[in-house]
């Protein structure tokens, strides 16, 4: 799996999110070819074109069972594309302080650049929030009722609620999220990879990270607010709390090599090192070192931290010190524009000057 999105084609961001997850480096060739009749025509039934079927099974780079699921509807090939780019955004915020931050040059067809083809800690993260992004974006379109084949989770009720409480409402379907994500980003993988078994991990990982965070949210009934009767249901978190979960893990993932069973020839990751404990099926895993982020690399894709800002007063990731990579870094005093002394204005309006401050940054040499 590698991302990549072509900047140059006509096709909307929704066709070319959309398969983010799936496309091969002749990714480009895909989403023209997805292009090619515009977009899904949402008067047509389940809201996709017949073109727009036939091309999904024409598509000759994505699988039997991603052709499958791309005709099953618009609506699921749009909830894709809405999970691509909060995993995106996602992966770009919770690294926006670091030496590598979720980005490559604006001039290629790539999202991340190369950086994928390492298989180190930055990949492992990629994976699993792009797959949780799409788990989490199917599971909230079917609670929405985006989707007929999904709906609300209504195992949930099966469930021995407590003395004060039942279960009630609309929970949303993790377990069909989960479902289709693995049966649309997985496709694709080769288990009998070194690369295919660490990418499905960390894929797996994001997934259950999910449904470790679900929340369960209640309301009172009952007459004059007694809160008699309390009724529960289970809802996703905010994706940025599935980001910050995920960014923990990224700190502590772990180090794996793969070994082999004679007897069942079966290839597992297994700790590279004897004296440190197996991964958990929660935990992210990586198998090489990451490359160096300080410099500009053109090969892989990397910006370097020249020119970046950074925080002369933080001893984290963040500081001009490591940042910097040691180069040191430059000040710069800079004048803004910005509202200030706002006031109410009767009735309805805020209204505010315009100030001109000068603020100081600091930048990496």
């Amino acid at each position: 799996m590698s991302f990549c999105l072509n900047r140059t084609s006509s096709t909307t961001l929704l066709e070319q999110t959309s398969l983010l997850l799936v496309c091969s480096p002749s990714c480009f060739l895909i989403i023209k070819l997805l292009g090619m009749n515009g977009s899904p025509d949402s008067t047509a039934t389940n809201g996709l074109s017949p073109y727009h079927k036939e091309n999904c099974h024409r598509l000759e780079y994505l699988v039997e069972r991603q052709q499958q699921l791309c005709g099953l509807s618009g609506n699921i090939l749009r909830a894709v594309g809405n999970g691509a780019r909060m995993s995106i955004e996602e992966c770009q915020h919770q690294f926006r302080m670091s030496r590598w931050n979720c980005s490559t040059f604006s001039n290629t067809t790539s999202v991340f650049g190369d950086v994928l083809s390492v298989k180190s800690r930055e990949t492992a993260f990629v994976y699993a929030i792009s797959s949780a992004g799409v788990a989490y974006s199917v599971t909230r379109a079917c609670s929405k009722g985006e989707l007929t084949e999904c709906n609300c989770d209504n195992r949930v009720h099966l469930r021995k609620p407590r003395k004060n409480w039942q279960w009630g409402g609309c929970s949303e379907d993790i377990h069909y999220g989960e479902k289709f994500s693995r049966d649309f980003v997985d496709a694709k993988e080769n288990p009998d990879s070194a690369e295919g078994l660490m990418n499905l991990h960390n894929n797996e990982a994001g997934r259950r990270l999910i449904r470790s965070q679900m929340q369960r949210v209640c309301k009172c009934h009952g007459m004059s607010g007694s809160c008699s009767v309390r009724a529960c249901w289970r809802k996703l978190p905010p994706f940025r709390a599935i980001g910050d979960a995920l960014n923990n893990r990224f700190e502590g993932a772990s180090f794996v090599k793969v070994v082999e069973k004679r007897r069942r020839r079966v290839k597992k990751l297994r700790a590279a090192i004897r004296d440190l404990k197996q991964p958990n099926r929660t935990e992210l895993v990586f198998m090489e070192e990451s490359p160096d982020y300080c410099e500009r690399n053109e090969t892989l894709g990397v910006l370097g931290t020249r020119g970046r800002l950074c925080n002369r007063g933080s001893f984290g990731l963040d500081g001009c010190r490591l940042l910097c990579c040691g180069r040191g870094y430059q000040t710069r005093v800079r004048e803004v524009d910005e509202k200030c002394k706002c006031r109410f204005v009767w009735c309805c309006n805020v209204v505010c000057e315009t100030c001109r401050y000068k603020r100081e940054e600091h930048v990496c040499n």
